[in-house]
C-alpha cells in the first residue's frame, strides 16, 4: 500500500494544462428491453447490451467530440453499450482509479495522460492492449508509428493512443511582413529565432515566448536527440538519474536567456489562455503551442497565422517531436465480456472515418493516417493549412529513444522542477546552475520512487 500511495502522491504535483485537452460529455443509447440477467466475474451480462464504462478527463468541445463518437458506436452495433463518464482532470481521474483499480468496479477503459504511462504500467490495474492485438491479429501497421512508439515498451503496446498532439511554433505573418521578413520562411534554429525575435520586437510586441510548462523543454531537448533520463530514457531499464542538464538542455536555457536578457522574450506565465491571448492580441509574434489548438488560434486571430516546426539547436540535427496528449488503457479486473467490448470500441475509434471526424472536431492527430484522405479532412486543411504542418512534423520525426519520450513515474514532479529552473533563469540565474538544481531534485524523486517500488 505504501508503494502505491507514494506513487499516487507523486501525481499531485502535476501541472497539466489543457492545450492538449478539450472536452464534451456523452451518454449512450440504452436498451430498455426486459431480459433475464446472469453474472460473470461480478459483471452483469444479459440479453441487453454489455455496459462498457469509459472514464475520461476531457471537457468542453472535446467532450462533445467524445460523446458523438460514443453515440455513433452505440448505434452501429447491438452487443455493447459504451458510457462515457467525465472524471475531472487527469490527476483527479487517477485518484478515483486508485480506489477501484484491479476490481470489477473499475471502468473498462481509462484515459490517462502520457506522463502517467510509467505509473499505469506498474500499478497492476491494466491489461496491455497488446494482448488483444495478438489474439485478434489486429494490424497496427495501419496506425501512425510515431504515435505508437510512445506507448510501446519492451515490444508491447500497453495502451491505445487517443488524443495525441505535439508542439508547433505559431507566428504572426502580418508582423513578419511589417518587419521586412519573409512570412513564408519562418526561423528554424535557435540562432534564427533569436535574430528574428530581435527584428520583431518593439514597445508593444515581444518577438518570442514559450509557456512555463515542462513539455516544451522536453520537446526542444528531444528534437536535438537529447535524453531526459538515463537507461535510454527509462525504456531499457529503470531510470536512475536525469540527463536533461547536459549540453542539449543547456542550449535551450542559453537560448531563452539570450532573448530574456535582450528583452525580446515574453513571459506570459503558465496558463495556456494567457499566452494565446497575448499572441492573438499582438503582444508576441512567435510562440510554441499544442497542435490541437491551432485551428482555434487561426480562426480567432485578426491576422494571418503561420505554423512551423519547433526550433532546434544549430549544433544538432533536427530529430522531431515526442507525442503528447493521452491514451486509452484496458482494465484487468473487469469481466471478459467487458474487455471484449472495450477492445471492440477501441478498434472502432481507429477507423479512418472516425479518426477523420475526431481530427477535424478537436485538432488532435488522426491515429490512423488514412483519415487524412477523407474529404472532411481535406476540406479542413484547405481552410486551415496550418494543420498539415503539424502532421508533416510528426511524420518527419526520426524514431529513437529521444523522440520516443522518457518513462519515469515522477515525471509530473520533474516537470515542476524544470519550470522552477526556467523561472529562476528569467530572474537572472545561471543556466547550468539552475538546470543542475532541477536535475538533482529529479534524481532525489527518482531514487525515492525506485526504492519504494523495490527497483
Amino acid at each position: 500500500m505504501k508503494k502505491w500511495f507514494i506513487l499516487g502522491f507523486m501525481f499531485l504535483f502535476v501541472l497539466i494544462i489543457s492545450a492538449c485537452s478539450n472536452d464534451e460529455t456523452t451518454t449512450g443509447e440504452e436498451d430498455t428491453a426486459d431480459t433475464t440477467e446472469t453474472t460473470n466475474n461480478d459483471a452483469t451480462v444479459s440479453d441487453e447490451k454489455v455496459k462498457i464504462e469509459f472514464w475520461h478527463a476531457m471537457s468542453g468541445a472535446n467532450q462533445a467530440a467524445i460523446d458523438k463518437a460514443v453515440a455513433d458506436y452505440n448505434a452501429s452495433q447491438e452487443q455493447y453499450e459504451v458510457e462515457a463518464l467525465f472524471q475531472g482532470s487527469y490527476e483527479e481521474s487517477l485518484t478515483k482509479l486508485r480506489s477501484v483499480g484491479g476490481t470489477s468496479d473499475a471502468p473498462a477503459i481509462m484515459q490517462v495522460f502520457e506522463v502517467g504511462t510509467k505509473y499505469m504500467i506498474e500499478n497492476g490495474y491494466v491489461e496491455p492492449v497488446q494482448t488483444f492485438i495478438d489474439q485478434d491479429n489486429y494490424d497496427v501497421s495501419q496506425l501512425e508509428e510515431n504515435i505508437l512508439n510512445y506507448y510501446t515498451v519492451d515490444g508491447q503496446l500497453y495502451s491505445m493512443p487517443f488524443n495525441s498532439s505535439t508542439p508547433v511554433m505559431l507566428y504572426n505573418k502580418d508582423a513578419f511582413k511589417k518587419a521586412g521578413l519573409d512570412p513564408e520562411n519562418p526561423p528554424q534554429t535557435f540562432e534564427e529565432v533569436i535574430a528574428v525575435a530581435s527584428k520583431l520586437s518593439n514597445d508593444d510586441m515581444k518577438g518570442f515566448a514559450i509557456l512555463l510548462y515542462g513539455w516544451f523543454f522536453e520537446e526542444m531537448l528531444a528534437t536535438q536527440g537529447g535524453l531526459y533520463v538515463d537507461a535510454d530514457n527509462g525504456r531499457t531499464d529503470q531510470a536512475t538519474q536525469a540527463l536533461f542538464n547536459g549540453e542539449e538542455g543547456l542550449r535551450i536555457f542559453e537560448f531563452l536567456k539570450e532573448m530574456n536578457d535582450a528583452g525580446t522574450l515574453g513571459n506570459f506565465g503558465s496558463v495556456w489562455d494567457d499566452i494565446r491571448t497575448a499572441f492573438v492580441s499582438g503582444q508576441v509574434a512567435m510562440y510554441l503551442d499544442s497542435s490541437a489548438g491551432i485551428a482555434d488560434i487561426a480562426k480567432n486571430a485578426p491576422f494571418e497565422v503561420g505554423a512551423a516546426y519547433i526550433p532546434y539547436s544549430e549544433k544538432a540535427d533536427r530529430n522531431g517531436v515526442i507525442i503528447g496528449g493521452a491514451s486509452l488503457w484496458m482494465m484487468n479486473g473487469i469481466s471478459k465480456e467487458e474487455q471484449a467490448g472495450a477492445w471492440d470500441f477501441m478498434k472502432y475509434l481507429q477507423t479512418p472515418e472516425v479518426q477523420a471526424q475526431w481530427h477535424v472536431s478537436t485538432g488532435y492527430f488522426a491515429i490512423n493516417p488514412a483519415a487524412y484522405e477523407q474529404d472532411i479532412v481535406k476540406e479542413r486543411w484547405t481552410e486551415y493549412p496550418q494543420l498539415q504542418v503539424t502532421v508533416n512534423q510528426l511524420q518527419d520525426t526520426k524514431p529513437s529513444t529521444a523522440t520516443q519520450g522518457a518513462l519515469i513515474s515522477v515525471f509530473p514532479e520533474s516537470r515542476e522542477h524544470v519550470v522552477t529552473a526556467i523561472e529562476e533563469l528569467y530572474q537572472g540565474g545561471d543556466p547550468q546552475a539552475v538546470l543542475d538544481k532541477a536535475a538533482e531534485s529529479t534524481n532525489r524523486a527518482i531514487e525515492i520512487a525506485n526504492k519504494t517500488s523495490g527497483n
